[in-house]
């Protein structure tokens, strides 16, 4: 591809589309492994010039080393298509697919464009729209503008679970623009723009924090009024991050097993053990009450934006992990030799 083309497939006009919503919405050919669904249509907004932050586990930082690696996010290669023609898939879409997220970049034209992106795919499509939003370019005026433009919900990608690794892995230290206050403060004011419950945290394990700390940001995001979108970590080839492991496997479900009863007001916090290196040991409910939990397998599915059925939409069929046996957010419902296996990792530690 020429200079010239490259400038010229940006947005609004072009988006990024996850490869996922580019095999569902049937941009390219491929089939997902056990049978997985993908319920929401993940867009990305594009430039020639990129991002311009620099966060050290992104696909999409300024410095990644693009000409060796090229240019992917979340594990997998974002391709680039024309907004008209994916607005046009969406609405021959499969009767599974009923969200769309439009996602920001850290770019000077990236809000203008959002809001103009959600007004065009609101008034041309019938599914909810979502934002993944960046707050060092918006205030709550912006937030006013996007609920406006017909976006339903909001989702604010903090990553880090406390502000020293915010500011290690997101701000000065790495060239960033980036701070923990602003991100905060723009997630209370989506909620309070576009209602409770309607606004969530994206906080990624793995990222250097201890399992009290990561409780603690899940904590505080629910009683702000929102809820918590759980990733682990997965390094990103060309990053900052890219030797740095995956968090052991019992360490994420027991943050997804407390995430779920977090968010699903079945605990006090407080009630939570913990040993000396701040791992958790119990969840402060019963026996009966844990088994009935991971016997549901609700808590080690993918969490995000729910459907119209209020289950997850944004499921984002294996964004965490190649596919294959080692799953760490099921887009479906782990079965039951999944569950059997769950239940051996969550008590199993480094």
């Amino acid at each position: 591809m020429s200079n010239t083309q490259a400038v010229q497939l940006e947005s609004p006009e072009y988006l990024r589309m996850s490869l996922a919503a580019a095999m569902t919405l049937k941009f390219v050919p491929g089939l997902f492994y056990r049978g997985a669904r993908l319920g929401c249509v993940n867009l990305l907004l594009t430039y020639s010039d990129g991002c311009k932050a620099n966060c050290s586990f992104c696909g999409l930082a300024s410095q990644r080393q693009t000409a060796k690696t090229g240019r992917s996010f979340i594990r997998v290669p974002w391709k680039v298509f024309a907004t008209d023609e994916v607005v046009e898939a969406i609405n021959i879409a499969p009767h599974y697919v009923t969200r769309v997220c439009i996602s920001m970049i850290t770019h000077s034209r990236s809000k203008t464009d959002t809001i103009s992106l959600c007004r065009k795919i609101v008034k041309k499509t019938n599914l909810a729209v979502s934002l993944l939003i960046t707050p060092t370019l918006l205030n709550r005026e912006d937030l006013v503008a996007m609920k406006e433009a017909g976006a339903e919900r909001i989702g604010v990608a903090i990553d880090t679970a406390t502000e020293d690794l915010f500011v290690k892995l997101r701000g000065r230290p790495v060239g960033g623009p980036h701070d923990w206050n602003k991100y905060w403060k723009i997630y209370e004011q989506s909620l309070d723009v576009f209602g409770k419950g309607m606004a969530g945290v994206h906080l990624i394990c793995g990222l250097g924090e201890t399992e009290r700390e990561m409780v603690s940001a899940i904590a505080r995001a629910k009683k702000i009024g929102g809820s918590t979108h759980l990733f682990s970590f997965f390094p990103e080839q060309g990053s900052i991050m890219e030797s740095v492991s995956p968090p052991h496997v019992g360490r994420y479900r027991r943050i997804q097993l407390a995430r779920w009863l977090i968010d699903n007001d079945k605990i006090n916090v407080e009630s939570i053990g913990y040993d000396n290196r701040d791992r958790i040991l119990s969840f402060g409910i019963t026996e009966n009450e844990l088994a009935k939990a991971i016997s549901s397998g609700f808590p080690f599915q993918t969490s995000g934006c729910p459907g119209p059925d209020c289950k997850v939409a944004c499921n984002r069929p294996y964004g965490n992990e190649k596919p294959g046996p080692n799953i760490r957010n099921f887009p479906f419902i782990p079965e039951l030799e999944d569950l059997n296996q769950i239940r051996e990792d969550i008590f199993r530690y480094e």
